[in-house]
């Protein structure tokens, strides 16, 4: 199947501004709406040919089976032996879902309650810190435990009325020396986000938190909350039960804001708008569910990124949110993509014979515009771009701004895909005074090819479900490809070794002893210690 795409992508002849000229109704046919979103994908040089193409791929691939799998809890991480099943931290209509008979909503709900009632406690004042009402909350986590919290509390940030929120990741002592610079121990509130408590970085950001807090109040563990399942090693930190909130093993790290990870998004915006954020995710879940493959938004974004890099070989993929707020966004596909999907063996343990995920990157528009956007209209290397923008912005009475935001969104995505002639860049030259080889060169540089494919997510206005929503159909859209790749998405061994190595080497750089160690690890320890002062 992967041949008759890539055969259909060298075959493709044409600029894509044509397919418009020879079909009127393009951009109608290739996108999508959905409760106040709209997918548009007719910016690529998909045609119905190559749709049908990889709708077949999909469906040999039985991605409908392997979807109600997932939601059903059957085990489809086949490396651990787990159940996949973040989507039931947002299944408010309480459907009961089994893992090995047994219906999980309940124990969901009940933490959902819990995280609700010590949320509103806390932003109304009843539950204070030891120099009284809690100001500042710091999450201390890493990976999903951080990403997630952070890119979504500043998403929101126009419905803030809690506490300020702090994030922590970087086991680098700037990180969290930064970030406690200013607030006060006896009116923070610390949040450790780790299943295990044993993450290296967590754990010793938490425990620097702590030595911190201990120079402010009587009891330290009292201005702390844990988000993990390891109650015992949380009571020796001195964290009472009360303020542990635990999440099962199916929900993995970068699928988890959801759940106990969110807290700090609760803290910030309140359960109400909280619950609004697991609706439109919910909302999503149940149209990825039912809508047949053709009229599907996840799968049809995951189709527009099949077939960009193992159809036509581009090797990334750019996130282009045209939304300030949305500056953690693209970090956060990031993570969910290239962890999820960047394996090299199939779910068989086989090496994979065609790329699996793509290199996600992206900033924020306008600023990426005066950064790396040269090398997406002139470069030597065609970048798919994902546009994504509200029609209207938070700030009325700056509307002016977002105007010229939208404005400039369309335009990029619109300048991709026309591009600028020669015959057009020699007529620009033409009129400045320039003839004969001079005007050849210095049209050369400002043609552009064009012909460049994007596709553009509008929705009317980032509110909290329509974040949900969002970024549930990214979810769907990594469990879409990975299915189709082969590939098991929700593992991450490719993390462990360095992890692993890190132990070995950080006694190493105490003792100097680097028997064993490539020459390389061994220069670089010993510059290290001689320059460590």
């Amino acid at each position: 199947m992967i041949d008759r795409i890539r055969n259909l992508a060298a075959r493709a002849s044409g600029d894509i501004i044509e397919l418009f000229e020879k079909a009127p109704d393009r951009a109608r046919e290739f996108s999508i709406h959905f409760d106040g979103l709209l997918f548009d994908y007719s910016k690529t040089r998909i045609t119905h040919e190559v749709l049908e193409a990889l709708l077949e791929w999909c469906e040999t691939c039985e991605v409908a089976a392997k979807r109600d799998a997932m939601f059903a809890g059957q085990a489809i991480n086949k490396t651990e032996g787990r159940a996949v099943l973040h989507t039931a931290l947002r299944n408010l209509s309480a459907e009961p879902i089994l893992v090995d008979g047994r219906d999980v909503m309940p124990g969901v709900l009940k933490t959902l309650a819990r995280m609700e009632g010590f949320a509103e406690d806390l932003r109304a004042g009843v539950v204070q810190g030891q120099g009284g009402r809690v100001t500042d909350v710091v999450n201390i986590g890493i990976g999903g435990s951080h990403l997630g919290p952070e890119m979504a509390t500043l998403a929101l940030a126009p419905y803030h009325d809690g506490p300020r929120c702090h994030f922590v990741s970087n086991v680098d002592g700037a990180d969290i020396h930064d970030c406690l610079q200013g607030l006060d121990p006896a009116t923070t509130l610390v949040i450790v986000a780790s299943k295990s408590f044993t993450t290296t970085e967590t754990m010793a950001n938490a425990a620097t938190a702590r030595a911190w807090m201990a120079e402010g109040v009587d009891d330290p563990g009292k201005q702390f909350v844990a988000l993990s399942t390891a109650d015992d090693k949380v009571a020796d930190f001195g964290i009472s039960p009360e303020r542990i909130f635990g999440f099962e093993d199916w929900v993995g790290g970068r699928y988890s804001m959801w759940g106990p990870i969110g807290l700090a998004i609760m803290i910030a915006i309140g359960p109400v708008r909280f619950r609004e954020m697991l609706e439109g995710a919910a909302a999503m879940d149940r149209h990825f569910r039912e809508a047949p493959l053709p009229e599907n938004m996840p799968v049809l974004l995951a189709l527009a990124g099949l077939w960009h890099h193992q159809g036509c070989g581009y090797p990334t993929r750019a996130v282009l949110p045209y939304d300030q707020r949305l500056g953690r966004l693209p970090a956060y596909f990031q993570q969910l993509e290239m962890e999820s999907n960047g394996k090299r063996v199939s779910m068989a343990g086989e090496p994979l014979d065609l790329p699996s995920g793509p290199v996600v990157w992206g900033e924020p528009g306008t600023n990426g515009q005066h950064a790396f956007y040269q090398l997406i209209h002139q470069g030597t290397q065609v970048v798919p771009c994902e546009f994504m923008v509200a029609a209207q912005g938070h700030e009325p009475d700056l509307a002016h701004h977002h105007t010229l935001l939208v404005a400039n969104c369309l335009a990029q995505s619109e300048a991709l895909m026309r591009g600028r002639s020669m015959d057009e860049a020699r007529g620009l030259m033409a009129e400045k005074g320039f003839s004969g080889k001079e005007l050849e060169r210095q049209a050369a540089h400002r043609a552009f090819p064009g012909n460049r494919p994007s596709t553009t997510l509008v929705y009317d206005k980032l509110t909290p479900r329509r974040l949900g929503q969002i970024v549930a159909l990214y979810e769907h859209r990594v469990f879409v490809e990975g299915v189709m790749l082969g590939i098991n998405s929700f593992d991450q061994w490719g993390v462990e070794l360095g992890k692993a190595l890190a132990k070995e080497i950080e006694p190493v750089l105490e003792s100097g002893e680097t028997s064993g160690k490539d020459g390389s690890t061994a220069q670089l320890v010993e510059f290290i210690r001689t320059h460590r002062g």
